[in-house]
């Protein structure tokens, strides 16, 4: 192991939402020939690749421009990206077995009726949505943050979701390397070990920072919920930590959940997100821990969003739990961005791992944390995970910043979609609702109130949350006189 891994002392995770590799990163090294400067080869779009709509049109992948309108909102509404939507994305079918070769034909299609089905349900979308949409991708120019990350450090081109499906059961993969068997958001917490609780018990410290409320994750996992409240904080908090030299062992960064926020969630505004990747970049990177310190950038899940890459069907299942709708854990989710940033990189580094090879998906780092402080595996598929250790070339830090004279872009339009709330909001709420809230006849409750608004549900989550912390304070006899 090279002492430019074992050097780092500090693991920052930023996990976006919604977004494949291509629809963010696929013409990266396009006008290189899809090769890196090191003459690496990167696994991007040609401009060839297309998808058929259900008249059997050929529907080519194109660059969304920054005069499209509402180009920073593509592809104009939320794409399908549960396990159904994502098989027939895949397969065009709705279920498949691990064994099948996918594809990726039924991006257009899945869209299409997708967008059918919103209509229906009044579901924002924004004017000029059709379903060739989904075959837009951004440009570098368009994403200039993620993109001189990507090309100034390491982009990882053969990175997977954990599980063909949508956010939870992968940010529990992400944290727990296992969804239970789950398969869908309709389970939001587990009961399973997580690697917060392995950090606690190696003596390791951590902390998860919500964007602007209290971290939805804390609420995900019993050796989360209850540990005391050091370990959770605002993005405010990290940014400080981070200019004062006192980052955790693991920091865990939560975007905005809001639809005005920074999630990047299809239809969100991306450019926001480019500003949060920008914010937390400068702060690792200014602070005294960044020769330390390693930053990955990364989504939890394709969101239903075009990629070409077929995902491979060499996943371990993490436990012998049955997964939901008969899968088996054997495939992995679709491609989604991964950037590894650190000033023990090379420039221009394209990183995967041999042909054949177990690929990275989001429990590499988990191993990654396994392989640097002795932490015991959490389940099969962490423990059968590659590590991040080998992107760590250089025999000395750079000094360099990829990202000097670049400007954040800024859409300059507001959020179109109005005021409804988004998917994390309402989940975030109904999990808190659960908090035991003794009211003041002393009796709890876990009915979730009737809310309309995103602001409504933000003003619930941090009341319940606040009243919740309160009492946790009061019960073991630290309340202030």
């Amino acid at each position: 192991m090279n002492a430019a891994f074992l050097s780092v002392k500090h693991i920052v995770v930023l996990m976006l939402e919604n977004r494949s590799f291509d629809h963010m990163l696929g013409f990266l090294y396009a006008d290189q020939g899809n090769r890196s400067p090191a003459g690496q080869p990167f696994e991007g779009l040609t401009g060839d690749e297309k998808n058929t709509d259900g008249a059997g049109n050929d529907i080519p992948v194109f660059r969304i421009g920054s005069t499209d309108q509402d180009a920073y909102f593509m592809p104009g509404a939320d794409p399908g990206e549960g396990y159904v939507a994502t098989n027939m994305q895949l397969f065009g079918a709705a279920s498949a077995s691990s064994t099948q070769e996918p594809s990726n034909g039924g991006f257009v299609r899945d869209f299409a009726q997708t967008l059918q089905w919103e209509a229906r349900k009044g579901w924002s979308i924004l004017p000029g949505t059709a379903a060739k949409n989904i075959m837009g991708v951004f440009t570098p120019d368009m994403l200039p943050v993620l993109s001189g990350l990507a090309r100034g450090y390491a982009v990882c081109d053969h990175w997977y979701a954990s599980a063909p499906t949508e956010t939870m059961p992968n940010r529990a993969f992400a944290c727990a390397a296992t969804s239970q068997g789950h398969m869908d958001d309709a389970t939001k917490t587990f009961t399973c070990p997580s690697i917060f609780g392995r950090l606690t018990d190696a003596g390791q410290s951590w902390s998860i920072y919500g964007y602007d409320t209290p971290p939805l994750t804390r609420h995900n996992f019993p050796d989360v919920t209850n540990a005391p409240e050091s370990h959770f904080g605002l993005f405010s908090d990290f940014q400080v930590a981070a200019k004062d030299g006192t980052l955790p062992a693991f920091s865990f960064l939560e975007p905005s959940w809001s639809p005005t926020g920074n999630s990047q969630h299809p239809n969100y505004d991306v450019a926001l997100g480019e500003q949060l990747i920008y914010d937390v970049y400068q702060a690792a990177s200014k602070g005294p821990n960044w020769n330390q310190t390693l930053l990955i950038v990364t989504y939890d899940e394709h969101g239903g969003c075009y990629d070409h890459v077929p995902p491979p069907a060499n996943a371990v299942p993490p436990d012998s739990l049955a997964g939901e709708y008969g899968f088996d854990f054997r495939r992995f989710g679709v491609r989604v961005p991964a950037v590894l940033i650190s000033p023990w990189i090379e420039a221009g580094t394209v990183f995967r791992v041999p042909d054949g090879a177990t690929p990275f998906d989001h429990t590499s780092i988990l191993k990654t944390m396994q392989t640097l402080w002795g932490l015991q595996a959490l389940t099969a598929r962490d423990a059968a995970a590659p590590d991040l250790s080998g992107v760590f070339t250089r025999t000395a830090p750079r000094t360099d910043d990829p990202l000097a004279g670049i400007t954040v872009p800024v859409s300059g339009a507001p959020y179109p979609g109005g005021d409804a709330p988004s998917h994390l909001q309402m989940i975030h709420a109904e999990l808190v609702s659960q908090l035991p809230v003794a009211d003041e006849l002393g009796h709890t409750h876990a009915q979730l109130p009737s809310l309309k608004t995103s602001q409504e549900y933000t003003q619930y989550i941090w009341t319940r949350t606040e009243a919740w912390k309160a009492q946790r304070q009061r019960e073991s006899g630290d309340a202030p006189n």
